[in-house]
């Protein structure tokens, strides 16, 4: 996940879930601020794996049929840190003298920037920006383009990494949660967090928790 977070995750922290409707909004907003700085990349180059959705929106809005990835390895799921931000999936393909577009969901510490912007510099295209959904204050490495600003720290859920995520955040319950209710009262008090039951269920399905009703 793209997400990035401080060397160890906290027991409780806030988090904000956004909707795919948001995501949309938001997505549409970065290509009003892209068209209105120049013209439309040629190139789209998805951070994987959270920028793989914010980037084929872009593609949709500005009309780019080139959609590229490359892989920036951080952090883990449920906001736990791994090792240094490094390209470990380069990108496969040309950009030589290209307008290109680097996008991703979050920018948090800038950590997945930097790491990436030196990676496509070196591959010589004609202009590089980078566009994210969400930047945090405390990022060292500013995005060119940010549809929202979040000024107080807290986790961004998107929709795509919501079953990786809060998994990983229910696992790490001590003592884990004896009912679904519990669950519920956990994830309301340690996260601010309110899923919809068929999101929970999900959750609980594909992670194989076994949380009695």
């Amino acid at each position: 996940m793209s997400a990035e977070h401080g060397p160890d995750a906290p027991r409780r922290m806030p988090v904000q879930l956004i909707t795919v409707d948001e995501v949309v909004h938001a997505a549409d907003d970065l290509a009003r601020r892209i068209l209105a700085h120049g013209p439309p990349p040629d190139t789209i180059v998805a951070i994987a794996r959270g920028g793989f959705m914010p980037a084929r929106f872009l593609c949709d809005f500005l009309g780019v049929h080139r959609l590229l990835s490359l892989k920036v390895e951080h952090y883990t799921a449920g906001a736990r840190a791994r090792q240094r931000a490094a390209v470990t999936i380069p990108l496969a393909g040309e950009i030589r003298d290209e307008r290109v577009l680097l996008v991703d969901d979050v920018n948090d510490s800038g950590d997945t920037l930097n790491a990436a912007r030196p990676h496509l510099e070196a591959l010589g295209p004609a202009t590089l920006h980078t566009a994210v959904l969400h930047e945090k204050d405390r990022t060292t490495c500013r995005a060119d383009f940010c549809s929202q600003a979040v000024h107080e720290w807290r986790w961004i859920l998107y929709p795509w990494a919501v079953v990786e995520d809060v998994g990983q955040f229910i696992r790490e319950m001590d003592p884990p949660p004896a009912s679904r209710a519990a669950l519920h009262a956990r994830l309301q008090g340690d996260y601010g967090l309110r899923l919809a039951p068929e999101q929970l269920e999900r959750v609980i399905r594909y992670n194989g928790l076994d949380i009695p009703l």
